[in-house]
């Protein structure tokens, strides 16, 4: 069985409302609290706090005078909060992550629920302390005799209410094998350039929409802080941004399931987005374009499905190599689309020949079960027309 989420948005009634809105204010302070402790211990006694101690230090919180409202909520999503923190600490001491942040009242919040915490009959969900079920919004169906084993609700930011059900898909089966691979290589005028030949266009759901955005913020930005009208103004920003994200995350499933469905194994970049976000005229463009998150679509989705993603090494020269001899060129400004190669005198698409590449990349990477990085080895065949000058990478010799 897999892991599978199911995400629907939900309208509580004023009651419910009432009572999650507390959650999340309850789940907000316990983690503030408990970060802010095992910050200053550090920082005065060189101490780390972990997730044992932070629980007993729940327990005595619910004692004070001050603090006796956390006894009105379920103690589960309180203590999810405190795995959560560990969980943020764990990463950062392994380099995986920046430092824990404080959580803010505006950016909504999120109750995790447990199986002792929630009850789940006929198709409803109730929450711990919840007299109603949720009336959920069921825009699809749970699979047949499939179970939440967690229940996360959210306030996002523009004011939606969604709750996310995690349950084991049975399902979720490997797909019937195709004999089809495909290289593609990603870009920001063209998402997708596929070794078929095929250019698939970037929506730039951020261009289309930033007008709109823009004027939404401006009109935030004249409003006084901490008034009513500031906080509708706010709700308006929030709404653009969740539409852009919306449209951006309906496209990449799309795209990326299609994908999938069609080819048994698939070539990419391994590319480094982060570092890549440094360039100032293209970090625009870039995040606009959400390579990280198409990757990482296809990645779990070939996964389910089984389907082969290979990701060759990032500085293989996939667009300056000729994929017809094998000759690598000095230099390749991004304003060339097109060129021909000095020694065949065959012509490229640009995008084309580097999705080519990386396909052919990626076969070998397949077959010798390495990755394509220099060894210092000459390598056999068409590649072995490689010029010395301008050389990134070659492929390993099998």
């Amino acid at each position: 069985m897999t892991e599978r989420a199911y995400r629907y948005r939900f309208y509580p009634t004023p009651e419910q409302e009432e009572l999650l809105l507390r959650t999340l204010g309850c789940v907000r302070l316990v983690y503030n609290k408990a970060l802010h402790t095992r910050t200053q211990a550090w920082y005065e006694r060189s101490e780390r706090i972990d997730y044992k101690e932070t629980s007993a230090m729940l327990t005595s919180w619910k004692k004070q005078e001050d603090l006796q409202f956390l006894n009105e909520v379920s103690s589960v999503p309180l203590q999810q909060g405190l795995r959560n923190l560990q969980k943020a600490f764990t990463n950062f001491w392994a380099g995986h992550a920046k430092y824990p942040n404080f959580k803010k009242k505006r950016s909504g919040g999120s109750a995790e629920f447990t199986r002792s915490a929630f009850r789940w009959k006929d198709g409803q969900l109730w929450l711990a302390k919840c007299n109603d079920a949720l009336p959920i919004r069921w825009s699809r169906t749970l699979p047949a005799c499939c179970e939440p084993s967690t229940v996360t609700v959210r306030l996002e930011p523009s004011g939606r209410w969604v709750v996310s059900l995690l349950v084991d898909d049975h399902t979720v089966k490997p797909l019937e094998p195709v004999d089809k691979a495909v290289g593609i290589d990603l870009g920001v005028t063209s998402l997708i350039v596929t070794s078929d030949g095929e250019k698939i266009a970037n929506p730039k759901h951020f261009k289309r929409l930033r007008h709109k955005l823009r004027k939404a913020q401006k009109v935030l930005s004249r409003k006084v802080k901490g008034s009513n009208n500031r906080e509708k103004a706010r709700r308006k920003v929030a709404r653009v941004q969740a539409q852009i994200a919306d449209a951006r995350k309906d496209f990449l499933h799309k795209l990326t399931t299609r994908l999938v469905r069609e080819n048994q194994t698939i070539a990419i970049e391994d590319l480094s987005v982060k570092n890549m976000l440094t360039n100032h005229k293209l970090a625009q463009a870039i995040a606009d374009a959400s390579w990280s998150e198409l990757v990482r679509q296809l990645e779990y989705k070939c996964q389910w499905y089984g389907r082969t993603l290979v990701k060759i090494d990032r500085w293989f020269p996939s667009s300056k190599r000729c994929g017809h001899c094998g000759h690598v060129v000095d230099k390749m400004p991004l304003s060339v689309r097109e060129w021909e190669c000095p020694e065949c005198g065959t012509r490229h698409d640009r995008d084309i020949n580097a999705a080519r590449n990386i396909l052919a990349a990626g076969s070998a990477v397949i077959v010798c079960g390495s990755g394509v990085r220099p060894d210092g080895h000459k390598s056999k065949g068409q590649l072995s027309k490689t010029s010395n000058r301008g050389r990134k990478q070659k492929p390993k010799s099998c």
